[in-house]
């Protein structure tokens, strides 16, 4: 291999590990930015609650004002018609007085209410792209999970394969081994038996031929007989 070729080669190797080690650093990443995201989430919705329980004694306030508002106006109608002036006039002062109050209260209910609508609107939002980014993280974690298992299932199929070959070559020499030892066993008991004469033996059985066998009774009676005669 040429100096470029190998040099080439190291660089893609160099590459491919600097982008699998950039991989798994974006994952850490996202995962610690998520984490990050849903504790501002959590203030977020502490902020809201704070915000919305200030709204409500506002509100609660500009209701006591206005009340308040509605009890005098009544008084200075009455005092005005039952011609005490002084006092239908001093009713009126409050109720101007209420009304000043009861404004400002009311610019800061506002200013609750549209910081309410605008946080939830914002908190929700932010918890749709919680949501989606944790799904994209589990989605790319389960993704990688099943390739390296199928890798890895790959990889052992393979083996296996070939341990299973290696296997049944070995198998098939011992069952080579055992048919060669037994042919030389049956070699050898042939010949002892040819050395032992054994072998003749059989070969006499075999037709018909007894050797050494005991003579039988009639046999022996015309074997006598024969002898008589003959003396």
């Amino acid at each position: 291999m040429s100096l470029k070729k190998l040099w080439t080669a190291l660089v893609g190797a160099t590459n491919e590990g600097l982008e699998a080690a950039a991989d798994t650093q974006a994952i850490r990443i996202l995962e610690q930015e998520l984490r990050e995201a849903k504790e501002e989430l959590r203030r977020s919705d502490q902020s809201l609650t704070s915000i919305m329980a200030k709204r409500k004694l506002t509100s609660n306030k500009v209701a006591a004002f206005q009340a308040d508002i509605d009890k005098y106006s009544e008084h200075a109608v009455s005092a005005s018609e039952s011609g005490n002036m002084e006092l239908a006039v001093e009713c009126a002062e409050r109720v101007a007085d209420l009304e000043s109050q009861m404004a400002t209260e009311q610019s800061i209910l506002d200013g609750f209410e549209k910081s309410e609508k605008t946080l939830k609107d914002n908190i929700a939002k932010a918890k749709t792209n919680v949501r989606r980014m944790e799904q994209q993280i589990d989605q790319v974690k389960a993704t990688e999970s099943v390739q390296k298992a199928q890798a890895a299932a790959s990889t052992h199929h393979v083996g296996a394969n070939s341990k299973v070959k290696t296997a049944l070559d070995s198998l098939e020499r011992v069952k080579q081994k055992q048919a060669m030892r037994a042919a030389e066993l049956e070699a050898a008991e042939e010949r002892a038996a040819d050395e032992s004469g054994s072998s003749l033996d059989e070969k006499l059985k075999a037709a018909g031929v007894t050797p050494g066998a005991q003579t039988s009774g009639q046999d022996k009676l015309a074997q006598l007989l024969a002898k008589k005669n003959a003396g």
